[in-house]
């Protein structure tokens, strides 16, 4: 729950703007209760958010164990100067939310989920060689909840 409502996005139009304007997702995870957060490449499409990454390593260690995410995208970033250290602020929006993580495993299923993250960076088709698939993990993210919130806007 939003302490300060009137900072709240409602619309989900707007919150899907958000993450639809933006570069970077950074997703959160945790493991034996140590917490990790790793700036990725993204897709959104049907409530659900693609990401990628090599077979191995830490976030597939940590997904593994807990498939539990969180997320976050912000964007409209401004600093707002003060008159004084207090005065200032910060122009944003963002989004927070809470999800699923899912290791795609068939080729097509992580070929179209890659088709989408392609998508958010460029209007250019690509050609994704099955070596190059079968050696990178997809992974969807299934959104159980998102809040959007903005300030200065």
């Amino acid at each position: 729950m939003m302490r300060r409502k009137e900072k709240e996005i409602s619309e989900r139009s707007e919150i899907e703007t958000i993450i639809l304007k933006s570069i970077v997702c950074r997703v959160g995870l945790s493991c034996d209760n140590i917490p990790y957060i790793v700036p990725m490449c993204f897709g959104y499409q049907d409530n659900a958010i693609y990401v990628h990454s090599s077979l191995e390593g830490s976030k597939i260690a940590m997904l593994q164990k807990n498939n539990n995410v969180c997320f976050e995208f912000d964007g409209d970033t401004e600093i707002v100067q003060g008159d004084q250290a207090c005065a200032w602020g910060m122009r944003y929006r963002s989004v927070i939310g809470f999800g699923k993580a899912y290791f795609l495993k068939e080729p097509d299923e992580k070929r179209k989920a890659l088709e989408v993250i392609m998508a958010h960076y460029s209007d250019l088709s690509f050609e994704f060689p099955e070596k190059s698939i079968n050696r990178t993990a997809v992974i969807k993210i299934a959104i159980q909840s998102m809040t959007g919130k903005k300030s200065g806007m």
